[in-house]
């Protein structure tokens, strides 16, 4: 006996195989899709481990050696003891210095203030240095070096002699250490631009007095020159107007001090006859 098919048999036997076709086209998307990511992430490994081949191959290079350390701003005392400090030698690879610790390492130097190194391939390492200035000695426990910015960076070694401006008086408290040296800082750069008498390389000491005032002496001039820590500029005309005044009268050796802290004046002391 033969099987009818009736219109609806044909389309259930229809959507049957529309419904197979749609389940084999989403296992083939996903399939290639799948196919795509492992190719995708097959590529960039590859890549990975061939930088990462490369990266090593290059720190065993021999052209990548360090053959030159290039230190600017510091004499050659200070190049050598930066050197020795991060044990830089022709052995290490360039491409493995790291920069920022060996950085830490050269900025902890008392005569460096601020450092900046930088890779020169193949094999140069440049550091370029800022050293510290050396603009006063300061006395307090043991004696130190003063920086034009008011700052302490260095104990004086008993090796080491300069010539320079002494600041003495100064406070055992540290809040008033920095507001005391930023005072002397003041004068300084003030006397700095002045020639002669009264000029920066002229003063032997400041001392630093209670109730926030100075006292000053001079090489070439015997006498302590008492004044207070504002209107350093104006302090300073009349300081020079006195001693013009006793120069012309002939009076100037026989001072011993010359105080500029007073209302309508200076008081000039004497030496007893």
């Amino acid at each position: 006996m033969k099987k009818r098919f009736t219109q609806k048999t044909f389309h259930v036997k229809q959507k049957k195989r529309k419904n197979t076709f749609a389940v084999l086209g989403t296992i083939h998307r996903v399939g290639t899709g799948f196919l795509r990511i492992f190719l995708l992430f097959a590529v960039v490994t590859l890549i990975s481990v061939g930088f990462v081949s490369l990266y090593h191959y290059l720190l065993a290079s021999p052209y990548m050696k360090l053959e030159q350390v290039k230190v600017e701003g510091v004499d050659e005392k200070v190049r050598r003891e930066l050197i020795q400090i991060c044990g830089l030698h022709s052995d290490l690879s360039l491409l493995a210095l790291n920069l920022n610790a060996l950085q830490e390492k050269m900025k902890k130097h008392p005569w460096v203030r601020s450092i900046n190194l930088e890779r020169l391939f193949p094999n140069t390492l440049i550091v370029k240095a800022e050293k510290e200035t050396a603009w006063a000695l300061v006395v307090m426990d043991k004696i130190y070096y003063m920086n034009p910015w008011g700052e302490v960076f260095k104990e004086v070694e008993d090796s080491e002699t300069m010539d320079l401006p002494v600041i003495t008086g100064v406070s055992k408290q540290g809040s008033e250490i920095r507001k005391q040296l930023e005072k002397a800082t003041r004068l300084m750069k003030l006397l700095e631009s002045e020639q002669g008498l009264w000029s920066l390389n002229e003063l032997s000491e400041i001392h630093m007095n209670e109730y926030g005032t100075m006292s000053l002496y001079f090489n070439r001039i015997s006498a302590e020159i008492k004044l207070a820590c504002e209107d350093l500029t104006e302090k300073l005309e009349g300081l020079k107007k006195v001693t013009k005044h006793l120069a012309q009268t002939g009076r100037i050796n026989q001072v011993i001090g010359i105080d500029l802290n007073q209302v309508n004046g200076a008081v000039v002391s004497f030496k007893s006859t």
